[in-house]
């Protein structure tokens, strides 16, 4: 297998180096895991054209430097970029302000729901102990209405519209997730306006989860409305990435070094125009 990575490497780094990145001006920052135990790539991907763009190792605000550095060999120019869509994470956030200054903060809106989603959960989880009702419905309060299964609508048929703790955190979370699918870019302030209505319920409820969270939204409030602004600023299309490479590693039960998985990535996600062709359609040809 070391032949065949030695290929895969040399051809991705190939055409890598013949790419431009010219006109990128709104990315997506995330990062996934890479190996067993604390081992992450952090991954920047270009949103207007949805495709990876850079890919390295760790995710700290280092990671952030190290994009610029990059992006300036490929005919880029950090100044140039925009918007910065990324979830919440601190290392992102200070390195995108020490890195990219000139560039908004854009927190989109699959990250606040997935902290909803974690609210609901530690509310659940709380309640469960003297509450025999929501054993085994973990999954029910935390997927997507539309992708529950026959079982588990006959739970939910009634257990949201209890008066216990998890029925009315779940009712925060999917009136969050709501406000998120109603949104439109030409309606910005329809949707600030429904989420400041939101955060004074959350803030009433009572559930120390979703006070927590009423905070932390309240703290990056101009990254979230920003996210607003237009259809494609959010990392729906990032995680996509994500679950893809994933797959592939669980599938290939693991790389052996993180440049072979970053190498993966690129052929999965980088949209590469300059690969060699397939020799085998040469040769039917």
């Amino acid at each position: 297998d070391n032949t065949v990575w030695r290929q895969i490497d040399a051809h991705v780094c190939l055409a890598r180096a013949q790419e431009s990145y010219a006109n990128v001006k709104v990315i997506g920052i995330d990062e996934t895991s890479c190996a067993k135990g604390h081992s992450y790539i952090t991954l920047v991907h270009d949103l207007d054209k949805a495709r990876l763009i850079h890919a390295t190792p760790g995710k700290d605000a280092s990671t952030v430097q190290r994009f610029t550095e990059d992006l300036k060999s490929h005919q880029g120019q950090p100044q140039a970029i925009e918007v910065v869509c990324m979830d919440m994470s601190k290392a992102f956030i200070a390195g995108a302000a020490q890195h990219l200054p000139t560039a908004a903060i854009a927190f989109d809106g699959f990250h606040v729901v997935q902290l909803a989603n974690r609210a609901v959960d530690a509310v659940r989880r709380e309640e469960a102990r003297g509450e025999h009702w929501l054993k085994k419905t973990r999954w029910c309060w935390l997927k997507d209405k539309a992708r529950w299964t026959l079982k588990e609508q006959d739970k939910m048929d009634w257990l949201p519209h209890t008066r216990l703790k998890t029925a009315r955190a779940w009712r925060l979370k999917e009136a969050l997730r709501d406000i998120y699918r109603s949104a439109r870019s030409d309606a910005a302030e329809q949707s600030a306006q429904a989420l400041t209505k939101w955060l004074h319920w959350a803030q009433r409820s009572r559930l120390a989860p979703f006070k927590d969270l009423a905070k932390t939204i309240k703290q990056h409030w101009a990254g979230i409305l920003k996210a607003f602004d237009a259809a494609h600023l959010h990392t729906g299309y990032v995680e996509a990435v994500n679950s893809l490479l994933q797959a592939a590693k669980a599938k290939a039960r693991g790389y052996g070094t993180t440049d072979h998985f970053i190498a993966m990535a690129f052929l999965i996600a980088g949209k590469l125009t300059h690969l060699p062709g397939n020799p085998l359609l040469k040769a039917r040809a």
